[in-house]
Protein backbone atom coordinates (compact mmCIF):
# COMPACT_ATOMS: atom_id res chain seq x y z
CA UNK A 1 0.00 0.00 0.00
CA UNK A 2 1.65 3.20 -0.67
CA UNK A 3 1.33 6.94 1.62
CA UNK A 4 -2.04 8.44 2.63
CA UNK A 5 -3.00 11.95 1.36
CA UNK A 6 -3.64 14.59 3.92
CA UNK A 7 -7.12 14.27 4.22
CA UNK A 8 -6.29 10.52 5.14
CA UNK A 9 -5.61 11.19 8.71
CA UNK A 10 -7.40 11.88 11.98
CA UNK A 11 -5.75 12.41 15.38
CA UNK A 12 -5.50 9.44 17.03
CA UNK A 13 -4.78 7.15 14.05
CA UNK A 14 -2.54 4.18 14.94
CA UNK A 15 -0.48 2.16 13.18
CA UNK A 16 1.59 -1.09 13.73
CA UNK A 17 4.29 -1.28 10.52
CA UNK A 18 4.56 -4.82 9.72
CA UNK A 19 8.51 -4.68 8.46
CA UNK A 20 10.98 -5.43 10.69
CA UNK A 21 14.88 -5.36 10.30
CA UNK A 22 17.50 -6.71 12.29
CA UNK A 23 20.71 -4.79 12.29
CA UNK A 24 23.72 -5.30 11.75
CA UNK A 25 27.71 -4.25 12.36
CA UNK A 26 28.05 -3.29 8.44
CA UNK A 27 25.22 -1.43 9.05
CA UNK A 28 26.87 0.71 11.44
CA UNK A 29 29.57 0.70 10.38
CA UNK A 30 28.64 2.05 6.89
CA UNK A 31 26.33 4.49 8.25
CA UNK A 32 29.05 6.43 10.74
CA UNK A 33 31.89 5.98 8.52
CA UNK A 34 29.38 7.59 5.49
CA UNK A 35 27.96 10.47 7.66
CA UNK A 36 32.14 11.13 9.29
CA UNK A 37 31.25 10.32 12.10
CA UNK A 38 34.45 8.12 13.64
CA UNK A 39 33.34 7.76 17.53
CA UNK A 40 34.92 4.75 18.66
CA UNK A 41 31.87 3.54 20.29
CA UNK A 42 30.35 2.86 17.14
CA UNK A 43 33.53 1.15 15.33
CA UNK A 44 35.50 0.08 17.82
CA UNK A 45 34.75 -3.07 19.19
CA UNK A 46 38.15 -3.10 21.48
CA UNK A 47 37.11 0.38 22.61
CA UNK A 48 33.75 -0.84 23.41
CA UNK A 49 34.27 -3.33 25.60
CA UNK A 50 35.43 -0.85 27.72
CA UNK A 51 32.55 0.87 28.19
CA UNK A 52 29.63 0.22 30.25
CA UNK A 53 27.78 -1.44 27.25
CA UNK A 54 30.36 -3.91 26.58
CA UNK A 55 29.81 -3.35 22.61
CA UNK A 56 29.62 -1.48 20.11
CA UNK A 57 26.66 1.08 19.83
CA UNK A 58 24.49 1.63 16.92
CA UNK A 59 24.87 5.30 15.98
CA UNK A 60 21.32 6.56 16.81
CA UNK A 61 20.87 8.77 13.90
CA UNK A 62 20.58 5.72 12.25
CA UNK A 63 18.15 4.23 14.44
CA UNK A 64 16.23 7.50 14.02
CA UNK A 65 16.19 7.38 10.32
CA UNK A 66 15.52 3.08 10.04
CA UNK A 67 12.70 3.65 12.66
CA UNK A 68 10.71 6.72 10.29
CA UNK A 69 12.17 4.53 7.35
CA UNK A 70 9.60 1.60 8.88
CA UNK A 71 6.98 3.80 8.94
CA UNK A 72 6.88 5.21 4.94
CA UNK A 73 5.13 2.65 3.33
CA UNK A 74 2.04 3.06 5.20
CA UNK A 75 2.12 6.41 5.68
CA UNK A 76 4.16 8.86 3.65
CA UNK A 77 5.33 7.05 0.31
CA UNK A 78 4.67 9.19 -2.77
CA UNK A 79 2.44 11.79 -0.59
CA UNK A 80 4.92 13.49 1.23
CA UNK A 81 6.10 16.73 0.01
CA UNK A 82 8.98 16.76 2.85
CA UNK A 83 10.08 16.80 6.42
CA UNK A 84 8.98 20.49 8.21
CA UNK A 85 11.09 19.34 11.30
CA UNK A 86 11.84 17.20 14.13
CA UNK A 87 10.59 17.35 17.80
CA UNK A 88 11.17 15.13 20.89
CA UNK A 89 13.85 13.28 19.53
CA UNK A 90 14.64 10.52 22.09
CA UNK A 91 16.43 7.15 22.69
CA UNK A 92 15.77 5.48 26.09
CA UNK A 93 17.16 2.25 25.14
CA UNK A 94 20.26 1.33 23.44
CA UNK A 95 20.49 -0.78 20.17
CA UNK A 96 23.01 -3.02 19.10
CA UNK A 97 24.27 -5.48 16.26
CA UNK A 98 21.46 -8.10 16.37
CA UNK A 99 18.81 -6.16 17.50
CA UNK A 100 15.12 -6.54 15.45
CA UNK A 101 13.58 -3.41 15.27
CA UNK A 102 9.92 -2.03 14.67
CA UNK A 103 8.10 0.99 14.28
CA UNK A 104 4.78 2.12 15.73
CA UNK A 105 3.03 5.83 14.27
CA UNK A 106 0.29 7.73 15.84
CA UNK A 107 -1.09 11.06 14.24
CA UNK A 108 -1.12 13.57 17.15
CA UNK A 109 -1.92 16.94 14.79
CA UNK A 110 -3.18 17.77 11.57
CA UNK A 111 -3.27 21.17 10.45
CA UNK A 112 -4.04 23.03 7.13
CA UNK A 113 -1.46 24.67 5.09
CA UNK A 114 -1.83 28.80 5.28
CA UNK A 115 0.25 29.23 2.11
CA UNK A 116 -0.18 26.18 0.22
CA UNK A 117 -4.03 24.83 -0.68
CA UNK A 118 -2.58 21.95 -2.66
CA UNK A 119 -0.83 20.70 0.94
CA UNK A 120 -1.51 20.65 4.94
CA UNK A 121 0.78 19.47 7.41
CA UNK A 122 0.41 16.29 9.51
CA UNK A 123 2.64 15.54 12.80
CA UNK A 124 3.38 11.96 13.13
CA UNK A 125 4.87 10.17 16.66
CA UNK A 126 7.36 7.67 15.79
CA UNK A 127 8.19 5.04 18.18
CA UNK A 128 10.82 1.80 17.37
CA UNK A 129 11.23 -0.79 19.85
CA UNK A 130 13.33 -3.68 19.61
CA UNK A 131 13.09 -7.63 19.82
CA UNK A 132 12.56 -7.93 23.96
CA UNK A 133 9.61 -4.36 23.41
CA UNK A 134 11.53 -2.15 24.74
CA UNK A 135 11.18 1.50 23.35
CA UNK A 136 14.78 2.30 21.84
CA UNK A 137 13.36 5.56 19.62
CA UNK A 138 10.85 8.09 19.66
CA UNK A 139 10.37 10.98 17.79
CA UNK A 140 7.88 13.23 16.32
CA UNK A 141 8.12 14.26 12.84
CA UNK A 142 6.08 17.32 11.39
CA UNK A 143 5.71 16.66 7.67
CA UNK A 144 4.11 18.67 4.58
CA UNK A 145 1.52 16.33 2.86
CA UNK A 146 -0.27 16.33 -0.19
CA UNK A 147 -3.91 16.85 -0.50
CA UNK A 148 -5.67 14.53 -2.44
CA UNK A 149 -5.64 15.32 -6.11
CA UNK A 150 -9.27 16.41 -7.25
Amino acid sequence: MGGRYFEQFEIGQHFVHEVRRTVTDMDNILFSTLTHNPAAIHLDHEYAKTTEFGKPLINSIFTLGLIVGLSIQDTTLGTTVGNLGWEEVRFPKPVFSGDTLRSETTVVQIKESKSRPTQGIVTFEHKGYNQRGEAICVCRRVALMLRKPS
